[in-house]
């Protein structure tokens, strides 16, 4: 007879398994019903006169992209498309999002919105924000009668 270590998690590794099998990965679960949201990553930096944002939207056309400021706000809202092809194709993997995405990223503080740019290079969307410039303090002299 041989002696086997007991192991209280292989049972449940085992559950898991057949689990993962029948229903795919419980990483999915939480998905069912719902479309998968994609959320494109960024920076947001501050330099001396401006506000930088740099979002990545790699295989995504600029003509897919929009840029809005509600408020303090900053929305970019974009789209990326099915090749027409794939539904031809047997897949092993497929991770990589298609569909649409919104991304809100409230400004740490006003900006000056006639002057915002933003340039499309090598999947990065970079955004400038100009800031409004401070409005110093006027200082009033007091007239001693």
């Amino acid at each position: 007879m041989r002696l086997v270590k007991y192991d209280p998690f292989r049972e449940i590794q085992s559950m898991r398994d057949q689990m993962n099998q029948w229903l795919g990965s419980f990483d999915d679960l939480a998905e069912w019903g719902s479309p998968k949201m994609f959320s494109p990553t960024c920076d947001v930096e501050e330099t001396e006169n401006e506000i930088v944002v740099k979002i990545d939207v790699p295989g995504i056309d600029e003509k897919e992209l929009s840029l809005t400021l509600s408020g303090d706000n900053l929305i970019i809202k974009g789209e990326r498309k099915t090749e027409k092809d794939e539904k031809k194709k047997h897949f092993h993997r497929l991770e990589r999002f298609q569909g649409t995405f919104e991304r809100v990223l409230p400004l740490p503080l006003t900006v000056e919105k006639e002057k915002i740019n933003a340039e499309y290079q090598k999947g990065v969307l970079e955004v400038h924000l100009p800031k409004v410039p401070e409005v110093k303090p006027k200082e009033i002299p007091i007239k001693v009668k």
